[in-house]
């Protein structure tokens, strides 16, 4: 018997040890999102509200590795200049060309919209899921994964909850919703058109919706490259001033 048992415990034990977890899928998730040494990409941002009256603004964004990120606004004339620097998700700048000054993003403020934008300062400059919340699986189909993610202790999400449906594909996942402490659906984001482009797997369209104001933002990228040598040098405070 106590043969058979161990025989049995070598047999099963691998399939334990290689079994999914929440947190084993979210790192998945994000060494797929920050798979590319670096990221150049052209992005229309349209601004959609309530009564569907729409405003587009285009935007150019620059990624080395997992933190370091520069968006700048190129049209239209009202944002123009408009810079974003991301050095890690506890270092965030905005510059404001109008007033010619660099302002750090604080703590209490990195949940807020993000230049009229569905999207916070926190959604926009983090990469990193694992630093900042727990996963657990709900639910599993052929094709997916719905994990919840609850933020840890230390970190500064205003969300209570996250569930996020991954795709078993490739693990982008496909759609986002962020919960309130109340346990009300806040917002809600889906990744669509995703595609490999150089290798890579990229969602070409990304909407976040506001379901609270009824306001939604349409990420859409033109075109994007990969692995071009971006070094650390352009992510600087310097270079977020910079006009082009």
């Amino acid at each position: 018997m106590k043969k058979l048992l161990e025989i049995g415990v070598a047999l099963f034990l691998p399939l334990i040890l290689l079994a999914e977890t929440g947190d084993k899928i979210l790192k998945k998730v994000e060494d797929a999102m920050n798979a590319p040494n670096d990221r150049i990409a052209n992005i229309n941002l349209t601004l959609i509200d309530k009564d569907g009256d729409s405003k587009v603004r285009k935007i150019k964004m620059w990624q080395l590795g997992k933190e370091k990120r520069l968006i700048r606004f190129l049209s239209p004339a009202d944002v123009k200049g408009v810079g974003f620097l991301v050095f890690s998700d506890n270092e965030m700048y905005l510059y404001m060309p109008a007033f010619k000054k660099i302002r750090r993003i604080a703590s209490h403020v990195k949940n807020e919209s993000f230049m009229g934008t569905d999207f916070s300062y926190n959604d926009i400059g983090k990469c990193q899921y694992t630093k900042d919340f727990t996963a657990k699986i709900e639910k599993e189909t052929e094709k997916e994964y719905v994990l919840k993610l609850t933020p840890t202790p230390k970190s500064d999400i205003d969300y209570a909850k996250l569930i996020m449906r991954v795709n078993k594909t490739h693990y982008i996942p496909s759609k986002v919703e962020y919960y309130s402490k109340k346990g009300t659906v806040l917002k809600v984001m889906e990744n669509e058109d995703t595609e490999k482009i150089d290798g890579y797997w990229t969602p070409k369209k990304v909407t976040m919706k506001n379901l609270k104001i009824q306001h939604s933002t349409v990420m859409e990228l033109g075109i994007v490259t990969h692995d071009t040598g971006l070094e650390a040098s352009m992510f600087t405070k310097r270079m977020l001033k910079r006009a082009k």
